[in-house]
C-alpha cells in the first residue's frame, strides 16, 4: 500500500509567528525557530523532521497569512 508523503515550504519573511501551524500537524514536526528572526521582527515556523511528513496540509489550511505550502506524493 502507497504511503502518503508530504513537502512543506514557508515563506518565512511573511510568517508572523503565531504558531497556529504547530498546534494542527498530527506527526508534531513544525516547530518555530528561536534561533532566527525573520524581516517582519517574529521567530519564523520550521520543520524539524520532514521525512516524517505525511503531507496532509493542515499547516497550509490554517496558516492565516497563507504562508505555507505543502507539497505531496505517493510513497511506493
Amino acid at each position: 500500500m502507497a504511503k502518503a508523503k508530504g513537502k512543506v515550504s514557508f515563506k518565512e519573511d511573511l510568517c508572523k509567528g503565531c504558531e497556529l501551524c504547530t498546534t494542527v500537524c498530527p506527526v508534531n514536526i513544525i516547530e518555530m525557530d528561536r534561533t532566527r528572526i525573520n524581516i517582519k521582527g517574529y521567530h519564523p515556523a520550521t520543520v524539524k523532521e520532514m521525512d516524517k511528513c505525511i503531507g496532509c496540509g493542515n499547516c497550509a489550511t490554517i496558516c492565516p497569512d497563507l504562508v505555507i505550502n505543502v507539497e505531496r506524493e505517493m510513497d511506493k
